[in-house]
């Protein structure tokens, strides 16, 4: 027998048939988006096309089929109105559009903006299926993921079938898949899809991960959220952002569209739980507040609702001691590494939030052996050690190294570092990452992450020149290699029994992105692979 797989289950999500374009007509206006309509070429009234037979949205040209609204959002590297014509050639019904295009006879409809305008359409299509479970968004520049996959699995271990959308994996009516897209939150049709395919499967309640981008560029706009989770907020993507206010703002709208109720199966209070230890504590818990939502906090904070008492740690576990409302606790977990304190914690308060059994939550997470990318050990014999992480970030690298540092001690070994940064991206944060790992690591080797179309030896300059600053010599105790395979390579050749080498910032993913498109990367497998031509296993 076949096994069913996420693509079989996204494919019988797909509605059939073809829907009246004067539902979405109908939105657009109650929102006020809507500001005209052309048809023939010549403006007319939007209720004259509100005949007009829809089989899909899509705001990928190349994805249209006959009867499909395409709607043109402006992107990085292309704007969505150019394609206007190809989508038309290629069978489309009609397009959404910000400014009309007169040259291409297609029915019209002129909004404001066209990316909140393609969350509205892709909700309308796939008939808002985010009313139909119970919805838990999670944010934040790092822990997203593993707190995520906790989530997961306390809900499921308290009875709740439970989906999943996120960096390292979809989960849709309890299968499980990696995600090999480079996207945490995708577009909002891909997006409406995942959770109408969840409903379709069982599953009562979603876990999304939700990211900066997809709040700024209104992916998760038509979506239903009951519970907000902040984890943690530090510097990242302020190459979309422009600056760090603006980044900390479109993480609050998160918490913001906590004020958007509707009637569901399952009716969990609207509440928004922050990390108090976050400088940003204040802010996140004010805009649930003022969104009508309750609010729980978690972490070392002592006016935290879930407070961590006492944490021990070693090499394979953490167990931490905690008060909730619910009464003291203590849960053991599998995952090392002491910044999952704080993630754990995030899903105690999520429990207590939404009535879980505390005991089915302990459980749940005890129950995690490991979350894909994410301090995920390497070992095949080899007298040092190997730590596949996905940290990405300045703060994220500086608290694994940090994490890895005494256990390097302990062993009578150091720290051999070996990341890249992503181009395309925000460049503030290379020399910084160059930096944190010159001041902790040994040996800092630099080398590609997902150059995109940017000069790969633009990046690693600017990361080795922070490397530079913290004392770093190339050739010496700094090496700049492209190439990620040969900087595996020659990390491993130079490690030292009892040393950890880190390898950040690709983790699950399964591809290096660079100008030519996509190339297959396993950073697990690339590791074991390189040890074996060294000798080991």
């Amino acid at each position: 027998m076949t096994r069913r797989t996420i693509a079989d289950l996204l494919a019988a999500a797909e509605p059939a048939g073809t829907v009246a374009l004067g539902g979405l007509v109908e939105r657009l206006t109650a929102e006020r988006r809507l500001r005209g309509a052309r048809r023939d070429g010549r403006p007319i009234g939007p209720a004259g096309l509100a005949a007009v037979p829809i089989t899909g949205v899509t705001e990928d040209s190349r994805e249209v089929r006959d009867g499909s609204l395409f709607v043109a959002i402006p992107g990085f590297h292309a704007d969505g109105h150019d394609f206007v014509a190809a989508a038309a050639r290629q069978g489309a019904a009609a397009a959404v559009v910000d400014h009309a295009i007169p040259e291409v006879d297609l029915p019209q409809l002129v909004v404001d903006d066209t990316r909140p305008a393609l969350a509205t359409a892709a909700a309308w299509r796939y008939d808002d299926p985010s009313h139909g479970l119970a919805v838990v968004g999670i944010t934040g520049t790092d822990g997203k993921t593993t707190t995520a996959f906790l989530a997961v699995a306390a809900l499921e271990a308290a009875g709740i079938r439970t989906g999943m959308t996120g960096t390292a994996a979809t989960r849709i009516g309890g299968l499980q898949e990696a995600n090999v897209a480079h996207a945490t939150t995708p577009e909002a049709p891909a997006l409406q899809r995942a959770i109408r395919a969840m409903v379709a499967a069982g599953d009562e309640a979603a876990v999304i991960e939700t990211t900066s981008h997809g709040l700024a560029l209104a992916r998760v706009d038509a979506i239903a959220y009951d519970v907000a989770i902040l984890t943690n907020l530090t510097h990242e993507h302020l190459e979309l952002h422009g600056t760090w206010e603006s980044y900390r703002d479109a993480k609050l709208r998160l918490f913001e569209r906590l004020a958007h109720r509707v009637a569901k199966p399952r009716p969990w209070p609207a509440t928004g739980i922050v990390n108090a230890d976050d400088p940003s504590a204040g802010a996140f818990a004010g805009v649930a507040q003022e969104a009508g939502a309750r609010v729980l906090t978690y972490g070392t904070d002592p006016a935290a609702d879930v407070r961590a008492t006492r944490v021990e740690e070693d090499r394979h576990r953490l167990r931490i001691a905690y008060d909730a409302p619910s009464g003291s606790a203590t849960v053991d977990l599998r995952l090392v590494g002491r910044f999952n304190v704080h993630n754990a914690l995030a899903v105690v308060a999520l429990g207590e939030a939404v009535g879980l059994d505390p005991g089915a939550v302990r459980e749940g997470l005890a129950g995690v052996p490991v979350v894909p990318g994410r301090m995920e050990r390497v070992e095949l014999g080899q007298p040092f050690g190997v730590i596949v992480d996905f940290a990405h970030s300045p703060a994220s690298l500086q608290v694994v190294l940090d994490l890895l540092a005494p256990l390097a001690a302990s062993g009578g070994g150091g720290l051999v570092a070996v990341f890249g940064s992503a181009g395309e991206r925000d460049t503030a944060k290379r020399p910084v990452m160059g930096r944190i790992a010159g001041e902790r690591a040994r040996i800092v080797v630099v080398t590609d992450e997902d150059p995109r179309g940017e000069d790969r030896h633009t990046i690693l300059d600017a990361i080795a020149r922070g490397a530079e600053a913290a004392g770093k010599r190339r050739d010496h105790d700094l090496l700049v290699i492209a190439d990620r395979r040969a900087a595996l390579e020659a990390a491993f050749e130079r490690a030292r029994p009892g040393d950890i080498v880190l390898l950040a910032g690709k983790g699950h993913e399964q591809a290096i992105i660079g100008p030519d498109g996509s190339m297959p990367w396993d950073e697990r497998g690339e590791a074991e692979a390189a040890l074996r031509r060294a000798g080991f296993g």
